[in-house]
């Protein structure tokens, strides 16, 4: 009973909800995310009186090409659609011809905004809202145990609703390897004319190493025997359907920085195979929530980097809201002593930067003299929210 009781709480109850019901009362609303995180869940949570149409299911399908529904019910909730060839020029002559009643939501396990053809436009139409896996702090509000413990979880069943609930190693590899396969074999082939799946199972597996290292496309090219064009398209597909995701060398006014070679990180953080790595995606995974966050709730830009010398000098995450960086990070396993890192990046950033190094194995938090704070990861990431940092904006 309390299982169950957690599971509903959780899977009804996210914290962009209240959020995305007031935009339905203005716009439509596209929200996407990663493959089985909720987002036909929390759809069908927001009313009780809703029509739902899956563009992959054949007679739905068919209903919704003919408009075929009720016209009084509170919200039409339309998934997968970007599918359809055209898809936003029928949305737009929908909404133009009848405006948000009922309400319009339209769901999709891929980049909804990049599944255009030339010509087609929602703009001044929509507004975005992303749905990512459980994070930290979500996890707390929502199954009410320690921040430690949630990072425990997460960091062996992932932030999926799914496997998170069920917290079984036997049910997460089955169900991790068939996520894998949805992403893969249908994902794949319904969106983009990929020949040689085997490859791209490779690559993926190369990855899983790689976590929280920077990325060469000519050894992965090497490594898998095709061009690096093949290489950096695929993982750029592999980005618009929410598997992974990439973050960039920041390289304002830091001199010797390596300008090219990101970073990839998984949205099932469990495919990182070293302990380390899987920390630091983690991380990279509360930072890129509360990203997506502060710019579908609030509308500022912002953008997730790391910093990177030649010579090895290295931070794990910068922050920037508005191009400007607010938040540097370095995260360890029991290392408390402050990186030496810090330091070196410092004059390269402006004073107003918060510097924090998060460890997970900690004993007593404390400041620096020079402005550097040590904290305990799990506590600091249960509490992250970036809209501090433009509240004085």
């Amino acid at each position: 009973m309390v299982i169950e009781y957690i599971r509903n709480k959780i899977m009804l109850y996210r914290t962009i909800s209240n959020r995305i019901k007031s935009d339905l009362d203005r716009k439509i609303v596209l929200l996407e995310g990663p493959r089985q995180c909720g987002k036909t869940t929390l759809s069908k949570s927001l009313y009780k009186d809703y029509t739902y149409f899956n563009y992959d299911d054949p007679e739905q399908r068919a209903q919704m090409l003919k408009k075929l529904w009720r016209r009084d019910c509170e919200c039409i909730i339309f998934d997968e659609i970007h599918k359809m060839p055209e898809w936003k020029r029928w949305l737009k002559g929908l909404y133009d011809t009848e405006g948000c009643r009922p309400r319009i939501l339209v769901t999709g396990s891929a980049q909804l905004e990049t599944f255009s053809n030339v010509g087609d436009s929602l703009a001044g139409r929509y507004f975005l809202h992303r749905l990512d896996p459980l994070d930290i702090r979500e996890s707390v509000e929502c199954w009410g145990q320690s921040p430690e413990q949630s990072l425990l979880r997460i960091l062996s069943f992932s932030g999926f609703p799914e496997p998170f609930l069920e917290g079984h190693a036997d049910y997460h590899r089955k169900w991790q390897k068939t996520h894998l396969d949805v992403i893969v074999r249908q994902d794949f082939l319904d969106l983009y004319a990929i020949k040689n799946l085997k490859n791209l199972e490779i690559l993926l597996h190369l990855l899983r190493p790689r976590v929280g290292s920077s990325i060469s496309y000519a050894t992965l090219a090497n490594d898998i025997q095709v061009d690096q064009t093949s290489i950096k398209s695929w993982l750029l597909s592999l980005e618009k359907i929410y598997a992974i995701f990439k973050i960039t060398p920041y390289h304002h006014n830091i001199a010797r920085s390596l300008l090219k070679e990101p970073k990839y990180y998984f949205f099932d953080l469990t495919r990182a195979e070293n302990p380390g790595g899987r920390l630091e995606n983690c991380v990279a995974l509360c930072l890129l929530k509360a990203i997506h966050q502060l710019e579908d709730l609030s509308g500022w830009t912002a953008q997730l980097h790391y910093l990177r010398t030649k010579d090895g000098k290295e931070l794990d995450f910068l922050v920037t809201i508005n191009n400007q960086p607010y938040l540097a990070i370095e995260v360890k396993t029991t290392d408390t002593s402050p990186s030496n890192s810090f330091q070196h990046f410092s004059k390269f950033l402006p004073e107003y930067t918060e510097k924090i190094q998060l460890v997970q194995h900690i004993d007593r938090e404390y400041d620096t003299s020079d402005g550097i704070k040590i904290r305990n990861l799990a506590n600091y990431l249960a509490k992250l929210d970036l809209h501090k940092y433009v509240a004085t904006t």
